[in-house]
């Protein structure tokens, strides 16, 4: 599936992408048990895939992104 958007969506959903980044970032700090952790650091690291594909993949005002 192939969702298009535009600049200000892209902007948008980056933006809480960002957000919602830096609160796992503060929950995995706050983490005691290594098993909880090591998921929220999964979580993390695959979101920051999103945002990093996200920042590149913008064209002319939209980004495409390709969802299967």
């Amino acid at each position: 599936m192939e969702v298009t958007l535009t600049s200000a969506e892209r902007e948008l959903l980056l933006e809480i992408l960002e957000q919602h980044q830096h609160e796992l970032l503060r929950e995995i700090a706050k983490a005691k048990h290594q098993e909880f952790k090591a998921v929220l650091k999964n979580k993390e690291k695959t979101l920051e895939s999103v945002v990093n594909k996200l920042e590149v993949t913008a064209w002319g005002g939209h980004a495409a992104l390709c969802v299967g």
